[in-house]
């Protein structure tokens, strides 16, 4: 038994690919159908307001998976650094992997898109889990909740930053070089 991707997460995965190299308007439907495989009858099965609620979508499941990257770096850190380092290293081996001088795919499609408010709501609430996430990591290191919850936004601001810059140069040292520009010098 294989593990395929369902009708909705294909289509899900093949719209935030397609976002980030090419933003929200770049993006047609016919080449999200193309990409994921699909009819354009499951794209409406699935996402009934269209191109929207896929890109709303994508936020979500990329929410997901950085989240996802930060389970994996902060869960044996000994401290909040070392998993804030590890997890720009995670995410510099991703950017060179990916050729990421793209867009982050939900800053990138959800203030491209025409409908701000609701994209601006998903934003919203997608930058608030990736925060909420890594303070839950703080906490459990022994931050209070507000000083975790600080930091954890400390460093979502930080690497958003640091990943503009990695796009503009086409370079991932800087996610790399993220935590000493934080914290000092290890």
């Amino acid at each position: 038994m294989t593990d395929e991707p369902s009708t909705r997460d294909r289509l899900v995965q093949a719209a935030t690919r397609l976002f980030r190299q090419r933003g929200y308007d770049g993006t047609g439907l016919t080449e999200i159908l193309t990409e994921a495989g699909v009819p354009k009858g499951s794209l409406y099965h699935h996402f009934p307001d269209g191109k929207a609620d896929l890109a709303c979508a994508a936020a979500d499941w990329t929410a997901s998976e950085i989240i996802r990257v930060i389970d994996d770096s902060f869960r044996a850190a000994p401290d909040w650094r070392h998993g804030v380092t590890t997890f720009c290293y995670k995410m510099a081996k991703l950017f060179d992997i990916l050729n990421s001088a793209d867009a982050c795919p939900i800053f990138g499609l959800l203030f491209e898109g025409p409908d701000h408010d609701r994209f601006r709501a998903q934003a919203e609430q997608s930058f608030d889990r990736i925060i909420a996430a890594a303070a839950r990591y703080g906490q459990a290191l022994g931050m209070s909740p507000d000083t975790a919850h600080d930091a954890a936004e400390t460093f979502i601001i930080g690497f958003q930053g640091s990943w503009t810059l990695a796009r503009t140069r086409r370079k991932s040292d800087v996610l790399r070089g993220l935590p000493a520009r934080l914290y000092g010098p290890a």
